[in-house]
């Protein structure tokens, strides 16, 4: 929030519980929103108006349509869908999403992009990562290369009756990275909540601008652009976010990534070099 530095400690408070039941708790009546956290009607009106909001039913307003947005289904979005030139379909669904990537610069600000990458780089960490029916596809795609680059990777099962295992060998000092987008998915919010609770770990959430309610527990919370005025959401944004990731947490420490890929190829049951000679042997 970029008001955040000018918010009083009421302010403050008052976020923190908005947030903590995002965005239930704004939806109550004013009076009941200053009994609940303790913050005076008017702290509350001077809150929302700090925050851009013509006053508190303007605020409510907001907070309906979000949690409308964010409830689509690509039946919903069909019904609003800009339409793509059939002449050049392509093209144009291209153009969207090179518009999309434009916006990464403005939704991710560098500090917070450093910040997701310490946390995953450190090799003293152990990284625990999950998405959504959907969005578990980036989750695999950024596992799966981070296991080459680091040891101490763990993807959990999409059965949430095996997350006690891995929930187990969480500490204080790991890192549990969640992907989920609309439509939210409640058992992936209950686990960030146990794991929150219950072994401090720091969670880092992935998710779209109407924010998954995972962002009540999150320690960084990214918000990406997933709509690209069709029926379908897209996870191009997820996946250049991802890409970067690891990029760059291979380079902070190229040596150990090195010797850890040259050692992860040498115990590939097909190796590399073998596969480059099988083809030589072919042509010949």
């Amino acid at each position: 929030m970029q008001v955040a530095p000018r918010l009083t400690a009421s302010e403050r408070k008052l976020a923190n519980a908005i947030l903590a039941d995002y965005p239930f708790t704004g939806l109550q009546q004013i009076q009941e929103l200053a009994a609940r956290t303790g913050v005076s009607a008017p702290s509350i009106t001077r809150f929302v108006s700090k925050v851009g909001f013509g006053g508190y039913h303007e605020f409510q307003r907001q907070l309906i349509a979000e949690l409308k947005e964010s409830r689509r289904s690509p039946l919903d979005l069909m019904s609003e869908e800009s339409a793509i030139q059939e002449s050049d379909f392509l093209g144009d669904y291209a153009q969207r999403l090179a518009d999309l990537l434009t916006t990464l610069n403005s939704t991710v600000p560098p500090g917070q992009f450093e910040a997701v990458c310490r946390l995953i780089a450190d090799p003293s960490r152990n990284v625990f990562v999950l998405g959504g029916r959907i969005s578990d596809s980036i989750a695999r795609f950024l596992s799966t290369h981070l296991q080459q680059i680091r040891p101490k990777v763990f993807h959990l099962a999409q059965n949430s009756e095996l997350w006690p295992e891995d929930i187990l060998r969480m500490r204080k000092q790991d890192v549990l990275v969640l992907f989920d987008v609309r439509r939210y998915q409640p058992d992936l919010a209950r686990l960030a909540t146990l794991v929150r609770e219950r072994r401090k770990t720091s969670i880092v959430l992935v998710t779209d601008k109407w924010m998954s309610p995972i962002a009540r527990d999150g320690d960084i919370v990214v918000p990406l652009s997933i709509g690209a005025g069709t029926a379908w959401d897209t996870v191009v944004c997820l996946l250049a976010f991802v890409e970067a990731l690891i990029v760059k947490v291979s380079e902070s420490n190229w040596p150990a990534t090195k010797a850890r890929i040259e050692e992860w190829d040498a115990l590939r049951l097909v190796r590399p070099d073998e596969v480059q000679g099988q083809g030589k042997s072919d042509e010949a």
